[in-house]
């Protein structure tokens, strides 16, 4: 826990887009990037830093389609190696467009495959104590400013107002200085047991920091002040990721709706075919997604919830639905931002790059695995958590990243495996005008014979369509008429012979008499 309660207690909110899946970002001035290294419970937690005795991620391709990423960022240098724009308000290095979530691409990035940077590096806080009272009490109003625009007019009650008090009082960040020490050691422990005294990263380090990243930015407000809609950016990024080499594609952003466009189908099943994981947000409560929205909904779509530090689902920051696969760490979390700096946030939208980042893992160490089978190591080695079985909050249950690297799973069953194309030949049955045009040669080896060249025969019109239950009724009536027509009959014929014999009877009779 250590700092990292402090600073988020103490931080401001950014707005969210209409179309983002990221909870709030809240950003502290960053005193040391050890800070931010220490704030990232989950590569502990969840098993990170023990799979990264295996392997961190060499050699598998992620794609972040997202607001952009800051590549310049000290903790993201050499991470991303390719990129392009798909909303019109960029360039072809992928990096931030501008919108009300600019620093959302970076944050996500860094969460997958940041690379920390040394101490020396670390860009420094604001210099409360250079500033002249004038100064400090501006930026102090701005500060509680955000902190009610985060928690509403009674934020007082759900901060700790001492520590804000003390804050102003000394500029200095509650805590932090006396800690300081006996974190610093703490960390040269800990790089004593690893052997590599003086070395441990710090800032923020994504769960696969050496895997490569390529940038698609896209603007996620609409209308798109810079040209194409949300639905057409979102198809021509999947497409480009998939051509480009992604083995993996990052979507921490969330449409709020179950259904997706049919335009999305050929992008999707692009990348099914092509044997590339979808990772996506399952979305965030506070923004209204109280069920899972697409692009988490699409059949092979690995879906991620949220959850607290303590693996509680987060009740602001997951969305619940069938849908949802897995849940990992979506509060408190630390991210990169453009800026340089870092900042603390939450959502489903940090979840997705920690689970990206672990098939990142799971593909270096396992080459051979399709993504289906990453996909299926993955949720098998799952920590069980909520209802058994399949859990509408957290799927198969919590990320283990160790045990989707190193443990052993069940056997993989393609047979089970829910797929796109599937979905699209059940549920888009719908033939366009072209393949209405099309002839289709019958098979040679079918027995079936062609009939004479010409017009088509008429296609039988809907009273002479027969289903079996049609003619099931009907033959079934025809059959008891027919029944009881012979009963009928014989009954009558029955009669009439003891009639006639009656008859000859009674003559009989009457010429005995004479």
């Amino acid at each position: 826990m250590r700092r990292r309660r402090s600073l988020l207690a103490l931080g401001a909110v950014m707005l969210l887009g209409p179309a983002s899946a990221v909870g709030a970002v809240a950003q502290a001035p960053p005193a040391q990037a050890d800070l931010w290294r220490d704030y990232q419970y989950w590569l502990d937690d969840y098993g990170v830093e023990e799979a990264w005795d295996t392997t961190r991620g060499e050699g598998v391709t992620v794609a972040v389609i997202d607001t952009g990423v800051e590549g310049s960022h000290p903790t993201l240098e050499g991470a991303v190696v390719g990129g392009t724009d798909v909303s019109g308000g960029g360039d072809s290095s992928g990096g931030p467009v501008s919108q009300t979530t600019t620093e959302h691409g970076t944050l996500v990035a860094s969460l997958l495959a940041g690379r920390g940077q040394p101490a020396e590096e670390a860009p420094e806080g604001e210099d409360f104590e250079e500033m002249t009272d004038e100064e400090w009490d501006e930026w102090f109003d701005d500060f509680e400013a955000d902190l009610e625009e985060t928690y509403g007019e009674d934020w007082e009650d759900e901060v700790d107002q001492e520590r804000i008090d003390e804050f102003y009082e000394t500029r200095q960040f509650p805590g932090i200085d006396d800690q300081a020490d006996a974190e610093d050691e703490e960390s040269e422990d800990d790089a004593e047991e690893d052997g590599e005294a003086g070395e441990r990263p710090a800032g923020v380090i994504g769960v696969a920091p050496e895997s490569e990243l390529l940038s698609i930015s896209l603007v996620l407000e609409d209308p798109n002040p810079y040209g194409p809609g949300t639905e057409d950016q979102i198809a021509q990024a999947v497409t480009w990721a998939v051509d480009n080499g992604a083995d993996i594609i990052n979507m921490s952003i969330g449409s709020g709706t179950q259904e997706w466009p049919q335009s999305w189908d050929e992008a999707f099943l692009h990348a099914e075919e092509n044997d590339v994981l979808v990772v996506a947000a399952a979305g965030n409560r506070a923004a209204g997604h109280y069920s899972v929205g697409a692009p988490a909904t699409i059949p092979g779509v690995l879906s991620v919830a949220g959850v607290d530090e303590e693996r509680n689902i987060s009740q602001d920051s997951s969305s619940q639905g069938i849908a949802i696969d897995i849940a990992a760490a979506s509060e408190p979390l630390a991210g990169a931002m453009p800026d340089g700096g870092h900042a603390a946030w939450e959502g489903t939208s940090g979840a997705t790059p920690i689970v990206a980042g672990a098939a990142a893992l799971v593909m270096a160490a396992h080459p051979e695995l399709s993504a289906p089978e990453v996909k299926h190591r993955l949720l098998s080695t799952a920590d069980s958590a909520g209802s058994e079985g399949i859990d509408p909050e957290y799927g198969h249950g919590v990320l283990n990243v160790a045990e989707a690297v190193t443990g052993s799973v069940p056997a993989f069953d393609a047979a089970a495996t829910e797929t796109l194309q599937d979905w699209i030949r059940v549920h888009r049955r719908a033939e366009s005008d072209d393949d209405a045009d099309q002839h289709q040669e019958i098979p040679e080896d079918s027995g079936v014979v062609a009939g004479p060249e010409g017009e088509p025969r008429q296609a039988p019109q809907a009273a002479e369509a027969r289903t079996v239950q049609d003619w099931a009724g009907p033959v079934t009536l025809g059959v008891g008429g027919l029944a009881v027509v012979l009963l009928m009959t014989g009954a009558a014929v029955h009669l009439l012979s003891r009639r006639s014999t009656a008859t000859n009877k009674s003559a009989d009779d009457q010429q005995s008499a004479q």
